[in-house]
């Protein structure tokens, strides 16, 4: 397990810098926007939810890793295990809001294998700081897509 975690965080530095590495041989330097970087959710003191952010030439992309929390039985502590990350897609940033989808065909095989992408919305609040809604699971459960969501923490990569 560790190592599959460590192999999980490679991938996601690898995601984060590689923007870095092609704006130095092109000799375009792109302003850093503010939803760049590696916004992080704990749940319970545990990791849930990683999403790196990139701007590679002025085109945003990057990658989601979700945590699944469980535990072996009532009254046992709860553990967070890495999932497979995932790249977002279709990512749009207005200055304030960054809307994306992911996809959500292997979140519980076999059931989801046939799902649309998962749309999700990450809302800036403060300096590093942002809410993360579901915007799919919202519309599904007839609630308030307009919640401020997830609380996320930015970090540089």
């Amino acid at each position: 397990m560790k190592n599959r975690i460590v192999s999980v965080c490679v991938l996601l530095a690898m995601l984060a810098t590689a923007g870095f590495s092609q704006a130095g041989a092109t000799g375009v330097a792109t302003k850093k926007l503010p939803i760049e970087g590696v916004w992080r959710a704990d749940q319970d003191g545990l990791p849930f939810i990683a999403l790196t952010i990139t701007n590679e030439s002025g085109s945003l992309s990057g990658a989601v890793l979700f945590y699944f929390h469980r535990r072996e039985a009532v009254g046992q502590p709860w553990t967070s295990t890495p999932g497979s990350p995932g790249p977002i897609f279709n990512p749009m940033f207005d200055g304030k809001t960054l809307t994306f989808q992911v996809s959500h065909r292997y979140a519980h095989p076999p059931e989801s294998l046939n799902d649309p992408p998962s749309s999700f919305r990450l809302t800036l609040t403060g300096v590093d700081k942002a809410g993360l809604t579901n915007i799919t699971e919202s519309r599904l459960e007839g609630g308030s897509s307009a919640s401020p969501g997830l609380p996320m923490t930015r970090s540089d990569y």
